[in-house]
């Protein structure tokens, strides 16, 4: 067990894993993704915490955010094999306790086959971790951070359902990005939040409002992967449940208003060497002169190894936007989203806030800062696949040592969208599937057919739904006039 991935409690043995919880009666579990999980007794997690695991209904695997099966029968979890349980493994590095629960045990799952014992092809957690291992195996360590935007609503579940989603009462109003006003009004909320955040081991950086009508903004701390994923997860667990006290509903939908701005859910990444040096960052030799041979004037103060990463998540950036952006509603976001700084092209810029990835290094941040912030995914994405999708694209530009596609780009003009010199990116959930469905994507190559094929079911099955669906705009455009 990495001591950089694990809590600081985590027991080290079974032994210490007992006499941590001497004083519980029962223990909380969760899996990733939508979290889901149970209580389990004290005794009966002890008896899983000591062995292969325990079992777990695989439906899991086979619903929706709403409990629905998928339309179509996928790999893991169907009707042809009952929806049989699967291999539940504790990890115990993940141990914490929860502080608004009576600070109950918490540990995170992950999932087994229980045939072959292997990891399940779609486990989140085992998705990144086979990621992580995979950049561990040529010498680096991967390295991430998550800023997260949401809104908030002065709701409960009761009154979304009442008000049937419409006419929801936001916070506060108005357009208030970085107040010190309004972190004032609903105060123990927000601070609670970060508070809680601390106790709960989620480190962060930085908590704030941001432009909309109770938008906060959180960046989650500089983690290895894994963990950070970890956090990411959780902090969504933790926000939901800290304002149920406050009655008061965060969301992490990516565009709840069509004429505000949306919620992004921008990932920084890096590598890091075997001594934890920035294996972005340009040598001491070359800090003051810049790199030799780099391929643009912008990219002098970046590594060949970063260069390299860079040219692998542009080459492959459009085939794995499903992981990216996993819901109907996240294009929205996209669609016409450079007045709001959410790029929807292949595109990089230093120090650019316009464009997909956005390259920080010197002399914007020292040489240890040095990294990616991709900017295109938005606050309804899971991190572990997010995550899993950039690291692999990255190194399989180390590995081919990919150049560039395009030049460092600070805006996009409607003459390079025209000209066919920028790719856009898919613009609907139904076209980004499809295009990581295809049998060549590059989704296919670093990540899998058994992921691409039940991940794209399930992206499949949301289009569905919405294709099916009648909305308020069609009734309201068209009933009397069409």
């Amino acid at each position: 067990m990495s001591m950089s991935l694990a809590t600081t409690q985590a027991p080290k043995s079974l032994e210490q894993l007992k006499g941590l919880l001497a004083n519980d009666t029962k223990i909380k579990v969760a899996v990733d993704g939508v979290l889901r999980g149970k209580f389990m007794s004290k005794d009966k997690f002890l008896s899983a915490a000591s062995s292969d695991g325990f079992g777990f209904c695989s439906v899991i695997f086979g619903w929706d955010l709403h409990d629905a099966t998928y339309s179509r029968e996928l790999l893991i979890s169907n009707r042809a094999n009952g929806y049989r349980d699967i291999l539940a493994t504790i990890d115990l590095s993940t141990f914490r306790r929860i502080p608004w629960e009576n600070y109950v045990p918490f540990f995170l799952i992950s999932f087994l086959d229980p045939d072959t014992k292997e990891p399940i092809s779609v486990c989140p957690r085992g998705v990144l971790r086979r990621t992580v291992e995979k950049v561990e195996s040529s010498g680096w360590s991967c390295y991430a951070g998550v800023e997260y935007e949401y809104f908030q609503f002065k709701e409960t579940p009761y009154t979304l359902a009442e008000k049937k989603f419409e006419k929801l009462t936001p916070l506060t109003p108005g357009m208030h990005g970085y107040s010190l006003l309004r972190t004032q009004l609903n105060k123990d909320y927000f601070d609670g939040i970060f508070d809680r955040s601390i106790e709960f081991e989620i480190d962060i950086e930085g908590h704030h409002t941001e432009t909309g009508p109770g938008v906060f903004e959180t960046a989650l701390a500089y983690k290895p992967a894994l963990r950070v994923a970890d956090n990411a997860l959780l902090f969504k667990y933790l926000t939901k449940s800290i304002g149920m006290q406050y009655g008061i509903v965060p969301s992490f939908m990516a565009k709840p208003w069509g004429n505000l701005p949306g919620c992004s859910g921008h990932i920084h990444v890096s590598l890091r060497d075997s001594t934890g040096k920035n294996a972005f960052a340009v040598s001491d030799s070359e800090l003051k002169t810049g790199r030799e041979g780099a391929s643009y004037e912008e990219l002098k103060y970046l590594s060949q190894i970063g260069e390299w990463f860079l040219a692998g998540i542009l080459d492959g950036l459009p085939d794995v936007m499903p992981q990216l952006v996993p819901t109907i509603n996240g294009y929205k976001r996209l669609v016409g989203g450079e007045a709001f700084w959410a790029p929807n092209a292949v595109t990089y810029g230093y120090d650019s806030r316009a464009a997909s990835v956005r390259l920080l290094s010197p002399p914007s941040v020292p040489p240890a800062a040095t990294r990616f912030e991709v900017r295109v995914p938005g606050a309804d994405m899971n991190a572990f696949f997010a995550l899993s999708a950039i690291f692999s694209l990255g190194f399989r530009g180390i590995e081919k040592k990919l150049p560039l596609p395009v030049a460092p780009l600070s805006q996009l003009t409607l003459e390079d969208k025209k000209n066919g010199t920028i790719k856009m990116l898919p613009v609907s959930l139904e076209a980004a599937t499809e295009r990581m469905m295809r049998p060549d994507s590059v989704a296919r190559e670093v990540l899998g057919d058994d992921f691409v094929e039940h991940f794209g079911g399930t992206r499949e099955h949301e289009v569905k739904l919405w294709n099916e669906a009648v909305t308020n705009w069609e009734v309201e455009r068209y009933i009397e006039l069409a």
